[in-house]
């Protein structure tokens, strides 16, 4: 029997090109073609969605939690594909649960989870990304400054090691506290180092671009600012066109001016693109929740410490689309892209991840003209439907 699929009555995005009177052909999880309607294989499945836009599903590259699990406080398989279930009800088909900075025996049990979930093959998991220990006191944000400490070659074996157990690997230190020689090695591992929590000067930001890193996290938020005389980390992030950079698109943690500054600063290859930083309120009603023993308060579209300080943020990633479109005035499709191709791109993932072009893996969403989101595939397969 054929396990070719033809996804049709919807605009489809392939993440460079619309096509309209067209079908998504579907086989083995990957995508075969983008055909005319008329085109469709006889011996095709064919799936009916309606009207709407079928678009990539989306990749989000920084997430603590979901579906009430937050991987600091349960870094197990199961909280792995708690937060990958609860993401997809907002198209994310593919993310890499986040470990912020925490303890070396929290660390090790992270990356056993996601070694657990690589073996299982829980759907939607991309890899692990390790914010963290190895960040700025000046610059640590809701990181615990007990826990935040210079990399020494244990930390940077441990890192080496977990690297082939892992599809894909992400790291975020401080420009300050790892050295250009330690971000080389990990750059040469296959490793993605990223700059973040830094109070990093445009100098020392620039040695570690050249040494390797390819990605800031979380773009003006925990970082050095752009002034008149130091332009700091933001500074060397818009200045080297091969560096990417992620965003998170709530209108709180940055302010749209600034969005709109960075998006006409910013030229190729490397791309701005969107991450949610969520934690384990997205898809639940709780309004409160705990990190490090630390309460974390949910209002206002906001998650904050006692003191005020952002602690992730309340986003989901079909919000953050719908905020650079509508709030920052981007064309919907490079909203998508923002929220797709751009974070495999960062990835080096943009092969099979992104878009939907032939040999891409099957991970798409549907929305409906007036983009609401209707279901959810990853590898050919619907994992969530409204």
């Amino acid at each position: 029997m054929s396990d070719l699929q033809a996804i049709v009555g919807a605009r489809i995005f392939d993440g460079h090109d619309w096509h309209d009177d067209a079908a998504l052909l579907i086989e083995f999880g990957q995508v075969c073609a983008i055909v005319r309607r008329s085109d469709v294989p006889a011996h095709s499945f064919t799936v009916q969605l309606g009207d709407g836009i079928v678009a990539p599903g989306f990749i989000d590259l920084q997430v603590n939690g979901g579906g009430g699990a937050l991987f600091n406080n349960n870094p197990t398989v199961d909280t792995i594909r708690t937060i990958c279930a609860a993401h997809a009800q907002f198209g994310t088909t593919a993310l890499l649960p986040t470990l912020i900075t925490d303890t070396p025996e929290i660390n090790i049990a992270a990356i056993a989870a996601g070694k657990a979930a690589t073996e299982q093959g829980v759907p939607g998991f991309l890899g692990l990304h390790l914010e963290g220990p190895h960040l700025s006191l000046a610059r640590k944000g809701t990181h615990d400054p007990a826990l935040i400490r210079p990399m020494d070659d244990a930390d940077l074996a441990r890192i080496l090691a977990a690297r082939p157990d892992l599809p894909n690997l992400l790291v975020t230190v401080a420009a300050e506290t790892v050295t250009p020689a330690q971000i080389q090695t990990l750059s040469n591992a296959g490793i993605i180092v990223s700059i973040g929590h830094s109070d990093a000067s445009l100098t020392v930001a620039n040695a570690a671009f050249s040494a390797g890193a390819s990605m800031a996290t979380h773009l003006f938020n925990a970082m050095s600012q752009l002034g008149n005389r130091e332009p700091g980390v933001v500074g060397a992030v818009l200045t080297n066109d091969a560096v990417h950079a992620g965003l998170i698109a709530d209108g709180i943690h940055v302010h749209p001016a600034a969005i709109e500054i960075a998006l006409r600063a910013k030229t190729g290859p490397g791309r701005i693109f969107l991450v949610t930083d969520a934690m384990s309120q997205t898809g639940t009603d709780l309004t409160s929740l705990t990190l490090n023993g630390r309460t974390i308060t949910r209002a206002g579209g906001a998650l904050r410490l006692a003191d005020g300080t952002l602690a992730g943020a309340d986003l989901d990633m079909i919000d953050a689309v719908e905020f650079m479109h509508g709030r920052i005035g981007l064309p919907i499709e490079e909203a998508l892209r923002m929220a797709s191709l751009y974070p495999a791109q960062a990835m080096g993932i943009d092969a099979e991840f992104g878009h939907l072009q032939p040999g891409a893996r099957a991970n798409f969403l549907h929305l409906s003209s007036g983009r609401q989101l209707h279901a959810t595939w990853i590898g050919g397969r619907e994992v969530w439907r409204a």
